[in-house]
């Protein structure tokens, strides 16, 4: 009795991908140069954003201090989350740190309790004096004590 042999077909499917991409030969040094130079051209720019930032947060804050409806939370929800989001590419990384703190208080405290406004106001006041101050060193003990203590009261406040 012969053995019988299992014929197997290998099939090589189409590299759609690279029909698309080409040839990728790599990361094109140029491209990335022409953008770290558009980076380095806004730059000039990022100390008035970082100022707009700080103004809108202390408006939302205003606002929803005013009226602490869902419309004023949720516009100093976004503040702070859109400041959490672009400080640090201002050269700010303590100010995203303390705006995710508030934007985590926001975000986690049921609608229904209203935001303690206390602890609204320092955050926003710390993000005020870190801007001011020009505090962009993440090893400056007074603003990285500061960022830890109102983490905690978040904490505290959430649990």
């Amino acid at each position: 009795m012969a053995e019988e042999q299992d014929e197997i077909e290998v099939f090589m499917p189409p590299n759609v991908l690279k029909a698309k991409v080409g040839n990728f030969t790599g990361v094109d040094m140029s491209a990335i140069k022409r953008a770290e130079t558009a980076m380095d051209s806004l730059k000039g720019n990022f100390a008035e954003w970082a100022q707009d930032d700080v103004r809108r947060l202390a408006e939302a804050r205003e606002a929803y201090a005013k009226k602490p409806d869902a419309q004023s939370r949720a516009a100093l929800l976004r503040a702070a989350h859109d400041m959490k989001g672009q400080a640090a590419t201002f050269d700010f990384p303590l100010i995203a740190r303390v705006a995710g703190s508030l934007a985590n208080l926001i975000n986690d405290l049921p609608a229904e309790r209203e935001l303690p406004l206390t602890l609204v106001d320092a955050h926003v006041n710390a993000v005020q004096v870190i801007h001011k101050q020009k505090i962009n060193d993440t090893s400056n003990s007074v603003a990285v004590t500061l960022a830890k203590e109102l983490e905690a009261r978040v904490a505290e406040i959430l649990d």
